[in-house]
C-alpha cells in the first residue's frame, strides 16, 4: 500500500495532494485492518483540479481566461505491485475526444467520452503496478480539447468490489396510472458529479438496464444498483413530456435501500406522437456505444414513440429487440437507413428490412436520389445536418448553396422531402444558421419539411430523442402506430420541431403548420402557444414571415411552470403578397444532469450559448387570394416577366414586396446577365424601398464566394 506520494504535470508542476488521507490509510493498514476495509477506502493519486489542453487555442471562451496547465497529465505515485485487478477512478469533465490512460506504459483504456462532470472507471490489470514508484499518464488527442480533471483514486480491487458497498433499489411509476414505466435514472453526488453505478445482474430479468456513469435507463420495473457509500441525489425522468422526480439519500457501507419515484406527464401532447427521425446503434453503425438492446431502453426511457432506425448503410429492424427488452407497448419502430455517402448523409424510411441497401457510392445526386427512391417502401428522404463537414464537403457551404435564395450551385435542383433543422447531437454554434438556409429553400419554392432529431449513437453522451419531431397521428396505442399516417403528416409539413420546448402556431384559430390559409380578413389573428416541462424555461417566441422576423414576444415567469409556458397573440395586417409563417420559441439551455443540452459537434466559434428550441413548419398564407401559394421566387419571375430587368421600371414595382422577393429578383437579374452591383443599376437601387435594398444587399453578400 502507499507509503509516499509524488506527482507532477508534464510541465513540472507538483500537485498538492492530501497526504493526511494517505497517512491515515497507511495507519489503518498497519493496524491490521482487513483488506475489505482498505478496498472500501482506496487511496488518492490526485486531489486537485487540473486543466489540460493546447495553450493558445482555447476550445471554448470559458477556458480562455485560464490557460491549460499542460497538454497532458503525468503523475508519479507510490504503490505496491498488484497481483489482482485494481480499479482507477477519475473525475473528469468536458471530454469530447479520446484521451488514452496508461499506468507504467500499459494502456488501460480511455477517459469516458462525454462532456459532463463524471467519475469514470478503468480496470488496472494484475501486474500493472510495481513496488515503489509508478507513473500515470493521460495522453491528449490530436484535436483541440480542453478538459478538466479532479480527484483520481486507486481502488485495490475490481470495480464490483468498489461499487458493492451499498445497494439502492429504484422503482419509477406513472403518477396517473400508478403503473411502472420506463425511465432514466440519474444519480449525482454532492458536487453534481455523475457517479459510477453497478447494475446488479441478478435483477436483470425484472428490469433490464442500460448503465453508464451516473445514468441507468430501465424498463418498467425495479432496478437495483450498486454504489460506493456516500450522499447522492437520485433523479427520475422520462424525456421532454414528463416532469422530474428527485430524492436525496445518504448511504452508509452495507446499506440496502429502496426508493420509489413518481413521474407526472406535464406537456399535453394528446393527438401528437413523438418521432426521432435519426437513431443509431453501435451494433449496426459500428460507433457510439449503445447496443441494440440498450437502444430499446433509451427510446422507451426518453418517451420516443416513433423511432426511425437509421444505422449507416444498413436496414436495422428493432422489432425483436423491442420485444426482448419488454418495451413493445411504448413505441413503434420503423426501419430506415442513413445513406452515408462520402459527402452528404440522407435518412430514408420506411424501408423493408430485407430490401437491398441503396448504392451509397454513387457520386451523382440525381442518381443517388433515384437509388434511394427505388428502395422498396421508401416514402421520405431527409437531408441530415446540412452544415456538417464530411470529407471536406459541406452541403450548405457557400460554394454549394446560396443561403439567401436557396439555389443549389453545384447541379440540379434539390429533391429531398425534409431536412434536419435541429439535430441535438450535431448542433451549430449559431442555431439560426440552418433555419436561414431552410427559409431560403422555402422562398425558392421548395416544399421541404423541417424535422428535429437526435442522431443518437450513445446511451448517455448524446440523449436519444432530445431533438424530436411531433406529428399529428392517433396516439391511443403507441406500440402500433400507423406509420403511413405519420409519413403523410411529415410530407404535408404537419410537423412541430422540438428540443426542450414545443410551439404551435394557429391563424384565425383554424390554420396550423402545413395548411394553406385562405380567405383571410384584412387583419389576421395569430396565436403562438409555447409548451414545456417544469424543468425548462422559455424566454422568447418569434414569428417569421418569409424568414424575416416579424414579431417577437418576451416570455417571463415560465421557469418551474409545467405545460403551457406562454400564449402570444398578434394582430397583423394581411400582406400584399403570399408569405410563409413560422414560429420559433427559445429559452436557456438545460444544464441539469438528467437532460443537459450538449455543445456543438463541429463548432464554428469558441462562443457557445446553450438553448432549448422549438419551431413550427410553415403555414402558407394566401394573401393575394388566388387560392394557391406563390413563393418569393415565383413573384420575382412574374415581376421580371412584366417589367423586364430595367431598374427604372423593375425596382419601383418591387416596392410593395418584402426582402425575400427582392433577393430572388436580384438572383434572376444576375442570371440574365444584368450587372446589379454596378451603375446604372446601383444608382437606381439607392432610391429603392428599404426592403428592396436589403434583399439585393443580402443576395450580393451571399453570392460573394471567395
Amino acid at each position: 500500500m502507499p507509503s509516499a506520494n509524488q506527482d507532477s504535470l508534464s510541465s513540472g508542476r507538483r500537485f498538492n495532494l492530501r497526504l493526511s488521507l494517505l497517512l491515515a490509510l497507511v495507519e489503518i493498514m498497519s493496524a491490521g485492518s482487513s483488506i475489505k476495509g482498505a478496498e472500501r477506502a482506496g487511496f488518492l493519486i490526485n486531489d486537485r483540479r487540473a486543466h489540460l489542453g493546447q495553450r493558445g487555442a482555447a476550445e471554448w471562451d470559458e477556458f480562455a481566461a485560464t490557460p491549460p496547465e499542460a497538454d497532458r497529465l503525468h503523475l508519479k505515485f507510490q504503490a505496491q505491485a498488484n497481483d489482482r485487478e485494481w480499479t482507477l477512478f477519475i473525475r473528469q469533465d468536458d471530454v469530447r475526444h479520446d484521451w488514452p490512460v496508461e499506468i507504467n506504459g500499459r494502456r488501460l483504456g480511455k477517459l469516458f467520452l462525454m462532456e459532463a462532470d463524471l467519475i469514470s472507471s478503468l480496470a488496472v490489470p494484475a501486474g500493472t503496478l510495481q513496488d515503489g514508484e509508478n507513473r500515470l499518464a493521460i495522453i491528449p488527442p490530436a484535436s483541440r480539447d480542453d478538459i478538466v480533471l479532479n480527484q483520481i483514486r486507486l481502488h485495490p480491487g475490481n470495480a464490483v468490489s468498489a461499487m458493492s458497498e451499498v445497494r439502492l433499489r429504484v422503482s419509477v411509476t406513472d403518477h396517473h396510472s400508478g403503473e411502472p414505466i420506463p425511465a432514466r435514472i440519474t444519480i449525482v453526488d454532492g458536487n453534481g458529479t455523475l457517479v459510477p453505478l453497478l447494475p446488479m445482474k441478478a435483477d436483470f430479468e425484472n428490469a433490464p438496464a442500460a448503465v453508464r456513469p451516473g445514468i441507468a435507463y430501465v424498463g418498467p420495473g425495479d432496478i437495483e444498483l450498486g454504489l460506493m457509500a456516500g450522499e447522492y441525489t437520485v433523479h427520475a425522468s422520462r424525456g421532454f413530456e414528463y416532469g422530474l422526480s428527485s430524492r436525496r439519500v445518504r448511504l452508509a457501507p452495507g446499506d440496502r435501500r429502496q426508493i420509489h419515484l413518481t413521474l407526472r406527464r406535464e406537456v399535453p401532447t394528446s393527438g401528437w406522437i413523438s418521432c426521432d427521425t435519426h437513431v443509431h446503434t453501435l451494433t449496426h453503425s459500428g460507433h457510439g456505444d449503445a447496443t441494440m438492446d440498450e437502444r430499446m431502453l433509451t427510446l422507451a426511457g426518453e418517451g420516443i414513440e416513433l423511432p426511425i432506425a437509421t444505422d449507416h448503410n444498413y436496414h436495422a429492424d428493432y422489432r425483436d429487440a423491442r420485444s426482448r427488452m419488454e418495451v413493445a407497448e411504448y413505441f413503434t419502430p420503423v426501419t430506415g437507413n442513413e445513406v452515408t455517402t462520402s459527402t452528404a448523409h440522407f435518412n430514408i424510411f420506411p424501408v423493408l428490412p430485407e430490401a437491398r441497401v441503396p448504392d451509397f457510392r454513387i457520386g451523382s445526386l440525381p442518381a443517388l436520389m433515384k437509388s434511394m427512391r427505388d428502395t422498396p417502401n421508401v416514402r421520405v428522404v431527409v437531408l441530415n445536418h446540412p452544415l456538417n463537414v464530411h470529407n471536406g464537403f459541406q452541403p450548405f457551404a457557400a460554394t454549394n448553396f446560396n443561403n439567401v435564395t436557396g439555389e443549389h450551385l453545384r447541379g440540379p435542383e434539390y429533391s429531398f422531402d425534409a431536412m434536419e433543422l435541429l439535430n441535438s447531437s450535431a448542433q451549430q454554434s449559431d442555431f439560426m444558421a440552418v433555419y436561414r438556409g431552410w427559409f431560403a429553400l422555402l422562398n425558392y419554392g421548395y416544399r421541404i419539411t423541417g424535422v428535429g432529431s437526435s442522431d443518437g449513437h450513445d446511451v448517455s453522451r448524446y440523449i436519444v430523442g432530445q431533438g424530436r419531431t411531433y406529428l399529428p397521428v392517433r396516439d391511443d396505442d403507441v406500440g402500433n402506430l400507423e406509420v403511413g399516417h405519420a409519413c403523410d403528416a411529415l410530407l404535408a409539413g404537419r410537423a412541430l420541431v422540438s428540443m426542450g420546448l414545443l410551439v404551435d402556431l394557429q391563424i384565425q384559430d383554424r390554420f396550423r403548420a402545413g395548411d394553406l390559409a385562405t380567405n383571410l380578413p384584412t387583419t389576421i389573428s395569430l396565436t403562438a402557444r409555447v409548451l414545456g416541462p417544469s424543468w425548462v424555461e422559455a424566454t422568447n417566441v418569434s414569428l417569421f414571415a418569409n424568414g424575416i422576423r416579424l414579431r417577437e414576444e418576451t416570455i417571463t415567469g415560465s421557469a418551474g411552470k409545467p405545460g403551457e409556458k406562454a400564449v402570444a397573440t398578434w394582430q397583423w395586417p394581411r400582406p400584399p403578397h403570399d408569405v410563409h409563417l413560422v414560429a420559433i420559441a427559445t429559452g436557456p439551455g438545460v444544464t441539469a444532469p438528467h437532460w443537459a443540452i450538449p455543445r456543438p459537434y463541429q463548432p464554428s466559434s469558441t462562443f457557445w450559448e446553450g438553448r432549448v428550441i422549438a419551431s413550427t413548419n410553415p403555414i402558407w398564407i394566401d394573401a393575394d387570394g388566388d387560392g394557391v401559394f406563390q413563393a418569393a421566387r415565383s413573384y420575382a419571375g412574374r415581376l421580371i416577366e412584366v417589367h423586364g430587368t430595367d431598374p427604372t421600371a423593375l425596382l419601383p414595382a418591387l416596392a410593395p414586396f418584402d426582402e425575400a422577393v427582392a433577393a430572388q429578383v436580384a438572383s434572376l437579374c444576375r442570371a440574365a446577365g444584368v450587372a446589379i452591383s454596378e451603375a446604372p443599376f446601383t444608382d437606381e437601387l439607392r432610391n429603392a424601398a428599404p426592403a428592396v435594398q436589403a434583399g439585393f444587399t443580402a443576395y450580393l453578400r451571399a453570392s460573394a464566394v471567395p
